[in-house]
């Protein structure tokens, strides 16, 4: 990159930084410009470019013309229930061109930790086998997967509870069958200060029209609180997935984009990696979100504000 190109990356990173600007307010040769000051693209997933099994208008597009026009893209998900593989097979079908090696996931990433520590014990998981299959991928035993209720009394499940000695960390991430046995069971592990404790993620609920679904930050709390020791988080918003992404990809802080539909997880992980953001309605967080932060004293809510925001991905797509 020539030296005019970095000079007017930074100044368009300062001109919009933590701005919230409205993407229609900008003319095209603005976004255009805007567009170039970039080389990767990170982007989560749903709310963003799919909800559930259907695509967002013109999403597909979007991250097709990224790809082709040469940006390094990566699908960012704090989703810890399936593989990379799984992820890959969802996006093909959706109609997106994406490998594997576009995809980062915080079971794959709990993974990778433990196996970056050369970790050779078990794994006690509260999760699903979107955790338990990237462990198999790298050779980590796990046990804990799948239900594991209270049968009888409390009294009845500690005297039948053996800890087993060869578990050295504990993963928690989504788990349906979540139960008191695996909050005791996890934190009866964690007592032990050598026993390493990750959490994929911290989202705290998944909102539905009638009802409130328990995020996978409500678990790992409960584990926390139980344990009374903090895990290190895998996922947004947490820095340790722009610290794989410079050691393994190379990745310029300064030249990478931040796509999400969530502030405190997609926008905050941007803020804290140096990351310009772009937030889209098509999800949890909207333009009203954006007024009320800018206007608060606080100045961790006023780091909620994205660079700039636009209805819908599909909005980038005349610019590219």
């Amino acid at each position: 990159m020539t030296l005019i190109n970095r000079v007017s990356s930074r100044l368009l990173s300062t001109m919009y930084k933590n701005s919230g600007t409205n993407l229609a307010s900008l003319s095209p040769a603005e976004i255009k410009d805007w567009v170039g000051s970039f080389d990767t693209v990170l982007t989560d997933c749903d709310g963003v470019i799919w909800v559930d099994n259907n695509t967002l208008p013109q999403a597909t597009d979007v991250i097709n013309k990224f790809i082709e026009n040469g940006k390094q893209l990566f699908f960012v998900t704090n989703n810890s229930t399936k593989t990379r593989p799984e992820f890959v097979t969802k996006a093909v079908k959706l109609g997106f061109n994406v490998g594997v090696d576009n995809i980062i996931s915080t079971a794959w990433l709990a993974a990778r930790y433990l196996k970056a520590k050369n970790f050779t014990k078990k794994v006690y998981v509260v999760g699903s086998t979107g955790i338990t299959r990237e462990l198999d991928a790298v050779g980590i035993r796990h046990i804990g997967i799948g239900p594991d209720v209270l049968q009888g009394t409390l009294a009845e499940a500690v005297h039948a509870f053996t800890p087993d000695p060869e578990v050295g960390a504990v993963i928690v991430g989504f788990d349906e069958h979540f139960s008191f046995v695996k909050m005791m069971k996890a934190a009866s592990y964690l007592n032990n200060q050598e026993v390493i404790f990750i959490g994929t993620n911290t989202d705290e609920r998944f909102p539905m029209p009638d009802c409130v679904i328990p995020g996978t930050g409500s678990i790992v709390n409960a584990v926390t609180t139980c344990a009374e020791r903090p895990p290190t988080v895998m996922g947004k918003p947490n820095k340790h997935i722009c610290d794989i992404l410079q050691q393994e990809y190379k990745v310029d802080p300064e030249r990478t984009l931040m796509i999400g539909d969530r502030c405190n997880t997609d926008i905050l992980l941007g803020k804290n990696c140096g990351f310009k953001t772009l937030l889209v309605e098509t999800g949890i967080h909207k333009a009203e979100d954006i007024e009320k932060w800018a206007q608060s004293e606080d100045e961790e809510t006023r780091r909620l504000v994205p660079d700039v925001y636009a209805g819908k991905l599909g909005d980038l797509l005349p610019y590219l």
